[in-house]
């Protein structure tokens, strides 16, 4: 008989933000007349930058004509966007970065979630505690994880994150092989700064671990002192692979395009502590699983380096920024701890009481959808995130029924 995967039963309940959605549905089948205002995912609502839209255009009328038709494009991505990365994300940095060593692929998630694949059953993992559900959740599929009790994953092992420590992880006590890192952090916003990351690339040497570094969001950072990548750490390339995306940088979301950078130094061991390369290995892996990216969603892609794109980028990232101070200013007024919205979309708020009667609260009498914060992990109990990607009268009209209602 054809057998399930018994480890999907070890995931609880439902993921975060599906189990989010039917509470929404719920509360609007009730309540048809509600204007409710979503701050919850991390879905962004402004169009897509001018540069990149044209871009589109042109390439889809390539599409249209014999001489400029594309087919199956390469695995990897097209040459094109993969040296316009090389050149204007990483180059400016100083960190060596090559063109042939950036994967394009429809989503960061997909990446963070597929990259796990390589690795064997028995690897350790080392996440942060609160964190993004799927480093997690793919890691439980893959069996890596025994059984679910008090708000952990037995066989994890689990970095806090707290008011405390800055919501910076401290290095593991013990042996991890595999570590997930996030910065700026997705949810609690926090950033990593290059004394933070020296130490982890220092601890990836000296263990012969891998970093999976999620750099989402690092076109939100305003501070060119806070590293832009981990490739800025000196030896990283050695133990570090670094995801990036489109999605909230350029408004993709919807259009799915991000790239993955796994330098060639990067290694993995076989059973006999043999290195092998781990570039080639997600070679194997994308040309065997994956098909590509679209050819006019990867010529849009790289009008976001375009001089005109980068402004466009710039200004659109900018606008979610004075959204995330709004947010900042009104829940300081409640009295509220927060972190995060000064180089971060989110918001993180110690709401002091249990985050999943805060965000009911706010559902039922403000009609404003946030993020209860311990769909993030045990550490994340109490808080809630609120996300600025919204529009400028929106997010005033949440605040102003936020403060209203809290």
């Amino acid at each position: 008989m054809i057998r399930a995967n018994k480890h999907f039963k070890k995931l609880q309940s439902s993921y975060l933000f599906y189990n989010i959605g039917l509470r929404v549905k719920a509360f609007q089948q009730d309540n048809p007349a509600a204007n409710v205002i979503r701050l919850g995912i991390g879905d962004v609502t402004e169009p897509i930058p001018t540069a990149c839209i044209e871009a589109f255009h042109g390439a889809v009328d390539d599409q249209g004509v014999r001489a400029t038709f594309r087919g199956y494009g390469p695995n990897e991505g097209y040459p094109f966007l993969r040296k316009v990365i090389a050149e204007n994300d990483f180059r400016p940095r100083n960190t060596g970065i090559q063109a042939d060593e950036i994967f394009i692929s429809d989503g960061s998630k997909c990446d963070c979630g597929n990259f796990q694949e390589l690795f064997s059953p028995g690897t350790i993992v080392a996440i942060t505690d609160p964190v993004y559900p799927v480093y997690v959740d793919t890691n439980v599929m893959a069996g890596r994880t025994g059984s679910f009790n008090d708000g952990c994953y037995d066989g994890l092992v689990y970095l806090p994150c707290t008011p405390q420590n800055q919501f910076k992880p401290a290095l593991p006590d013990q042996q991890v092989d595999l570590i997930y890192l996030c910065s700026p952090n997705n949810p609690t916003g926090a950033v990593m700064d290059k004394t933070c990351l020296e130490q982890w690339v220092s601890y990836a040497k000296e263990n012969r671990a891998l970093i999976l570094f999620d750099a989402a969001y690092v076109d939100f950072i305003r501070d060119d002192s806070i590293p832009h990548s981990i490739f800025e750490i000196e030896g990283a390339e050695e133990v570090a692979v670094e995801f990036r995306s489109f999605s909230k940088m350029a408004g993709f979301t919807g259009v799915r395009c991000a790239y993955t950078i796994v330098p060639k130094a990067c290694m993995a061991y076989d059973e006999n502590g043999e290195p092998v390369s781990v570039r080639d290995l997600w070679t194997r892996r994308q040309t065997t699983k994956f098909n590509g990216v679209s050819y006019p969603v990867q010529r849009a892609a790289a009008a976001a380096f375009s001089d005109e794109g980068r402004l466009q980028v710039r200004a659109l990232t900018d606008y979610y920024l004075e959204n995330a101070k709004i947010i900042r200013a009104a829940i300081t007024e409640l009295g509220l701890e927060t972190t995060g919205g000064e180089h971060s979309p989110y918001i993180w708020i110690n709401a002091v009481e249990d985050d999943w009667a805060v965000f009911d609260r706010l559902l039922q009498r403000a009609s404003v959808v946030t993020t209860p914060g311990s769909g993030f992990g045990k550490n994340g109990a109490g808080f809630i995130r609120i996300s600025a990607f919204n529009s400028r009268e929106n997010v005033m009209e949440a605040m102003t029924r936020i403060k209203q209602n809290y």
